[in-house]
């Protein structure tokens, strides 16, 4: 959707915004915020609906909305005297006073100059994220090792392409772009691809240290940077480990990337891929209204593309945590929908790690987790740095009182993805596997951790009850009890065992009991 006033054109498909056909240079956040004042013209937009859509609901102080129309301003020549396009409702809201004409953009057409041997994505033919590995620039004894630049370049593009839903552009391409003179934003538009990887070696004596940078070419931003030291003679093993913390950090900075470009896009703009990044930003609030809009755009995705392995994925995820917490009154239902949408996602895509995960999951809700074992070391085999897969092994290994095996996967996958939106959940597998070990005081401390993370659901808290009660100290417990109540008036002992199916034994028999102790019958 395209937006024009004065001068000025806001495309809303090309997150852009120009003046007399010149891009003007504007922040993403700035962007949304004048995209949902352009699309209310006739009225004002309060400053709870401006934090609720540019930062999906988040706490920010007044000063940072302040900043963002501030910035706003400049960059439509505006200012807070004149107020010529944005007006100030003092206390209430803001309002965009200028005439605004809508209209639908036509589809673009591939650019001519393409050559038919660049072996990148068509416009159109990929609507999925893609991604060019540049080789990496030496710096230092380069004449010691002139091959690791290529070497390493080589290794990522290899370990990327087992993600099957990035697009990896083959080294043919990306390997005619020398590093010495490289732009990886305007080197990944020429490939027509959506992100850039690019690096550097310096070389000292002995000692070599690696940095690599994750660049969005539409800006040339850079997403995500990381940086490892270590001896040349310990230069295979870095290698390993950059591929492993590169696939890891790319499986949450890429779809958080997504999700913020579709968020400011017209909904009926919406691609199967954009709508698949917004179902997972929804997904992850863990809340039933939240679950429901992620449902609603993975419908969407697969409607747009019904082979689309992983849109079905998601909505076997939604299903299965309607189950897990509780959302409907027929949990049994949602955990027959989460099965087959999962068998729906493994049919599409069997080397899919994430249809891996959900058919795994799907045995969780009928209480056959012995039987999820096979397709939860299926997804950690296909992808060795996926994190949710070990997450998902150690939850599964801990409920079945596989302690050391559970801890080991959930630090595993704490230390593949230490920002991920699951961290919460990984928190409290450790807390299950210590009390598994009889280790209360320590589980004690993971429950907490875990409880107090964010984004962590009702259940975690609950599972913080159950520790605290089990190490003897029924003043914590109380506090994590008053924190379920406040969240959930209903929640019984049922609804715990039919979320953590521990088999009949006196680790289920002492849960139980502590449960029972603090109200939860």
């Amino acid at each position: 959707m395209l937006y024009r006033f004065d001068a000025f054109e806001l495309d809303a498909d090309r997150v852009e915004l120009r003046r007399n056909g010149v891009l003007i240079p504007i922040e993403r956040q700035v962007f949304a915020l004048l995209h949902v004042l352009l699309q209310n013209p006739d009225r004002m937009v309060s400053k709870e609906e401006i934090v609720e859509t540019v930062w999906r609901g988040r706490f920010v102080s007044d000063s940072a909305v302040s900043s963002r129309i501030k910035s706003a301003r400049r960059a439509l020549g505006d200012d807070g005297k004149e107020q010529r396009f944005i007006r100030t409702l003092h206390g209430q809201g803001f309002r965009f006073l200028a005439e605004v004409r809508t209209l639908v953009p036509p589809r673009p057409v591939a650019p001519t100059e393409r050559r038919p041997e660049d072996d990148g994505p068509q416009p159109g033919a990929q609507t999925r994220p893609s991604i060019a590995v540049f080789p990496f620039r030496l710096i230092g004894a380069a004449d010691l090792h002139p091959a690791i630049g290529d070497a390493l370049a080589h290794d990522l593009i290899s370990a990327l392409a087992r993600l099957r839903w990035l697009f990896v552009i083959a080294r043919g391409s990306t390997f005619r772009f020398r590093p010495d003179d490289l732009d990886p934003g305007r080197a990944g538009q020429m490939l027509n691809v959506s992100y850039a990887l690019s690096g550097l070696v310096e070389t000292f004596a002995s000692t070599v240290t690696i940095t690599v940078e994750l660049t969005e070419t539409r800006t040339g931003g850079i997403l995500w940077a990381d940086r490892l030291a270590g001896r040349i003679d310990d230069i295979h093993a870095m290698r390993a480990r950059i591929a492993v913390h590169l696939i890891a950090a790319l499986e949450i900075q890429i779809p958080l990337n997504e999700a913020s470009l579709a968020s400011v896009a017209a909904p009926n703009s919406l691609d199967a891929w954009s709508a698949y990044h917004l179902g997972l930003r929804h997904l992850h609030r863990f809340n039933s209204r939240d679950n429901a809009a992620a449902a609603a755009f993975f419908e969407r995705a697969v409607a747009l593309e019904p082979g689309f392995a992983r849109a079905s994925a998601g909505l076997s995820a939604t299903f299965f945590q309607s189950a897990f917490l509780r959302y409907s009154r027929d949990p049994e239902a949602d955990a027959r929908a989460a099965r087959r949408h999962a068998e729906r996602s493994v049919d599409l895509d069997p080397l899919d790690p994430f249809a891996n995960v959900t058919m795994g999951r799907a045995f969780w809700l009928t209480g056959e987790v012995e039987h999820s074992f096979p397709w939860l070391d299926r997804s950690t085999t296909l992808s060795p740095s996926y994190a949710q897969g070990f997450y998902a092994l150690a939850w599964a290994e801990a409920i079945s009182e596989h302690g050391a095996d559970g801890r080991a996967h959930a630090d595993l996958a704490m230390s593949l993805s230490p920002l991920d939106p699951f961290l919460y959940a990984m928190l409290a597998t450790r807390a299950l596997t210590c009390l598994i070990r009889g280790d209360s005081a320590e589980a004690a401390l993971w429950a907490d951790r875990a409880a107090r993370s964010p984004g962590a659901h009702v259940m975690i808290s609950l599972i913080a009850v159950v520790v605290h009660a089990l190490n003897q100290d029924p003043q914590r417990a109380k506090v994590w009890v008053a924190d379920v109540r406040s969240r959930r008036s209903d929640m019984t002992q049922a609804h715990f065992f039919a979320s953590f199916p521990f088999r009949d034994g006196d680790l289920r028999r002492r849960m139980a009991e502590a449960l029972a102790d603090h109200g939860f019958r």
